[in-house]
């Protein structure tokens, strides 16, 4: 189920420093989601962020921590999909990506906003990346302004 988010209820975090990881498989729709969530954050005030191809979503958590590792970030977005096959390939990848980045959230005690997406058509993938509300990247840059206004008026 796809949920319209309200973007102008996006908090201002002004000065956040984020960085955004994209896997390079399905480029044109992951690129599209990359655009919006850029577009969102500059407006809620954000640096601009700083963004990163990778060679797959498997590659996303190792990319994450060490960025987390070198410079201190308010929030890593990262961007994939993993298309279902004929192998369980699909389930182990989503599986391996999910826990890695729960890990080096809780570890390095930065949030990561994973939006990557486990979809059983290019139709699936499509539908999230369009110019509108529905794209995966308004969700994301709306979770990160969120956690990061949280965690500023509640951990400063």
């Amino acid at each position: 189920m796809q949920v319209q988010l309200d973007p102008s209820r996006m908090p201002a975090i002004p000065g956040a420093k984020i960085a955004i990881l994209q896997s390079k498989w399905y480029h044109e729709q992951l690129h599209r989601m990359v655009t919006k969530t850029v577009e969102l954050l500059e407006a809620a005030q954000c640096q601009a962020p700083e963004v990163h191809i990778l060679p797959g979503s498997l590659e996303l958590p190792l990319a994450a921590q060490s960025l987390m590792r070198k410079a201190k970030y308010d929030a890593i977005i990262c961007f994939g999909a993993i298309m279902k096959g004929e192998t369980y390939h699909f389930d182990m990848i989503m599986n391996m990506c999910a826990q890695g980045f729960t890990n080096i959230m809780l570890e390095e005690e930065t949030p990561i906003i994973m939006e990557v997406l486990p979809v059983t058509s290019m139709d699936h993938l499509e539908a999230r990346s369009q110019d509108n509300a529905f794209n995966k990247g308004v969700e994301a840059a709306i979770a990160a302004a969120e956690i990061i206004d949280w965690r500023r008026r509640n951990l400063a």
